[in-house]
């Protein structure tokens, strides 16, 4: 029992200095990579963004997938700048609208191999008797 108090100090004293608390001392981490303090810094933003989004000069492929989107009605709305984000978003929502138009063009795929099958299957054909023919030639 009196070898537990000893065998903590021993513990804490393996703990690195940076992490060890002192009195007074508060529990957010230090790192050795900043030198100013971070009240400071929150304290200057007063509720406003820490960054401004500059505006982007959308090309004429960024038009486009703007107006496909549906973000804009026709070209002459698009602004001369936009911000990323607004790019990013069309661009996401084009690429929802070009997979969902993948599934339809599967599915029909599938339904019209589907129809191909049974009328082949009336006419008599199969694989294995076109495979027949093509080996008895």
């Amino acid at each position: 029992m009196w070898g537990l108090p000893g065998r903590a100090m021993a513990v804490l004293q393996k703990v690195p200095v940076s992490l060890r608390l002192t009195k007074g001392m508060d529990l957010r981490i230090r790192r050795g990579f900043c030198s100013k303090s971070q009240e400071g810094i929150n304290q200057n933003l007063k509720g406003q963004p820490s960054f401004k989004v500059p505006g982007h000069r959308p090309t004429d492929w960024d038009k486009k997938i703007l107006l496909w989107s549906g973000r804009f009605k026709k070209a002459e709305d698009i602004p001369e700048t936009v911000s990323f984000e607004m790019i990013d978003a069309a661009r996401g929502k084009l690429r929802v609208k070009v997979s969902y138009l993948m599934v339809v063009l599967t599915v029909l795929g599938c339904v019209a191999m589907v129809i191909q099958g049974k009328q082949a299957l009336k006419r008599h054909e199969s694989l294995v008797s076109q495979n027949l023919e093509k080996k008895a030639h």
